[in-house]
């Protein structure tokens, strides 16, 4: 057993677990924060994508001790994540993907929404293969990612306003 000591969507946690718990298992199975998904166990499909430490990475992949002593933001405290803005609603990320229909059956989109965010961070490129390029690491097995796209476009251009790419609807491809 280890005592992990994590800040999870900004509340201090601290849990006894087996030296090889998941980050993934730590916080679907001790916090009950399911909205983080396991899809392939393996770190191919990006269900299980969070945030820690403010870099992406595959919660399947890291061992909960090994994350312990950082900071956690998980699908359900994104939106707490971003600025006053938000203020109880959702990330624009999040509302971009339900205003473009970027999901279907829902099962990628926590993965794909954590993802998005990270690269959303700072201002980015906004061409289909620059946002192919950030999201490579997330499968998608229903949409096509055309909407999924989209929605990181859409996203964009809420939360920089000024940015050149927000003032026009045309999109590079």
């Amino acid at each position: 057993m280890v005592e992990v000591q994590l800040q999870v969507n900004g509340t201090d946690v601290t849990r006894d677990v087996p030296d090889n718990t998941l980050l993934v298992e730590f916080l679907r199975e001790h916090l009950r924060l399911t909205g983080t998904h396991v899809g392939c166990d393996t770190s191919q499909c990006g269900a299980c994508t969070v945030h820690l430490d403010g870099n992406a990475v595959k919660s399947c992949t890291v061992l909960a001790a090994q994350a312990s002593g950082g900071q956690v933001v998980t699908i359900e405290g994104l939106s707490e994540q971003c600025s006053a803005t938000c203020s109880g609603k959702l990330h624009p990320v999040q509302n971009a993907f339900v205003q473009c229909h970027g999901l279907q059956c829902g099962f990628c989109t926590p993965g794909m929404i954590m993802a998005s965010a990270f690269y959303l961070r700072e201002e980015p490129a906004l061409d289909t293969a620059s946002i192919s390029h950030a999201l490579e690491g997330n499968i998608c097995r229903c949409t096509g990612y055309v909407n999924i796209i989209e929605a990181v476009r859409h996203a964009a251009r809420e939360m920089y306003p000024d940015a050149p790419f927000a003032k026009t609807e045309e999109h590079a491809s």
